[in-house]
């Protein structure tokens, strides 16, 4: 077994933001906590630690010897983090990809809680929200990159309605596109979130009813400034190499696109592959047994309105690592 040592060494970090008290109502906790079938001794990785929530119930459920290791992009989670006080736990600051230099077969369990949390969504000052005006900026972590408001001041009107068709899978993205274009050669850069919105707002004339119109185009900045389904293509591959036989991969999604990789990943991994051109090789072992999708229930969605969207896979892995 993996040494606490090896494992966690120099992985905790010093964070110099200051927190902000935020509600958080952690989606599908005991069902993601429950699939990860948890060994009292085990080691797992919290990808998304958020607020804690997921990370709390497993340290619950792990004994004196198990080990949780927490991994987040937003200065604020992190430093929340530091602030537990448990020898078991410790938080890396970082895009959850990055697990990928933990140690071969060294993991019992992989929880990824993807998207946005409710406490970003919920802070104007962190630009994720068109429901309150704030800075364009939507990075998940605010120590590096380019805010969404940086990168439009260059971006060509062909790239930004690339991006908000394939992140949001928005009809009007050309018209949403010329219309931020418009914008910024009549008055300059788009500064904040209501000037975005509002923008967007003007080129949307139809939406589905209690949806606003940027919706879909905060989704799809959100998600090309933060390369999260790059982040996530990268986590689940080296999930396979992570994860101990019988180790358990949890994924909890929030929008098509996430779902989607999910889905195919766990479904690539799940079946023997045989090569048509050489009908007599050995076929590709399976590397991941599936174990189900899980969706919040309906009194979960009455109280947390924000777990609708929330879909769970599970998947188990299966031969011993190569």
């Amino acid at each position: 077994m993996c040494s606490r040592i090896s494992l966690f060494e120099g992985h905790e970090v010093s964070a110099t933001t200051t927190t902000t008290t935020w509600t958080h109502d952690t989606v599908l906790l005991n069902e993601a906590v429950d699939a990860l079938s948890i060994k009292p001794s085990g080691t797992y990785i919290d990808g998304t630690f958020g607020r804690g929530g997921h990370a709390a119930l497993i340290l619950q459920r792990l004994g004196p010897d198990g080990h949780l290791l927490g991994v987040d992009r937003d200065l604020e989670a992190v430093a929340f983090a530091q602030t537990w006080r448990d020898s078991r736990f410790a938080i890396r600051h970082q895009a959850f990809h990055t697990i990928s230099d933990l140690p071969e077969a060294s993991v019992d369990g992989l929880l990824m809680d993807l998207g946005v949390s409710s406490p970003q969504i919920d802070d104007p000052t962190r630009g994720f929200s068109f429901r309150h005006d704030g800075p364009l900026d939507m990075r998940m972590d605010t120590t590096r990159g380019q805010s969404v408001a940086q990168w439009l001041v260059d971006a060509t009107p062909e790239s930004i309605a690339e991006v908000i068709r394939d992140y949001g899978e928005e009809r009007f993205a050309v018209q949403i596109s010329k219309a931020i274009d418009r914008r910024r050669q009549e008055r300059g850069v788009i500064r904040t979130t209501l000037e975005l919105a509002q923008v967007v707002a003007s080129a949307v004339k139809t939406r589905e009813p209690g949806k606003d119109p940027a919706t879909r185009t905060f989704q799809a900045f959100r998600i090309f400034i933060n390369a999260e389904l790059e982040e996530l293509q990268q986590a689940l591959s080296a999930s396979l190499r992570l994860l101990r036989p019988g180790g358990r991969l949890v994924v909890i999604s929030f929008h098509s696109l996430e779902d989607r990789i999910v889905k195919q990943f766990i479904a690539g991994h799940s079946r023997e592959v045989v090569d048509r051109r050489a009908l007599f090789a050995p076929s590709t072992p399976l590397r991941l047994k599936a174990l189900g999708r899980v969706k919040a229930s309906a009194e979960e969605v009455s109280h947390n309105p924000r777990s609708r969207s929330a879909v769970m896979r599970v998947a188990e892995r299966t031969e011993t690592p190569l």
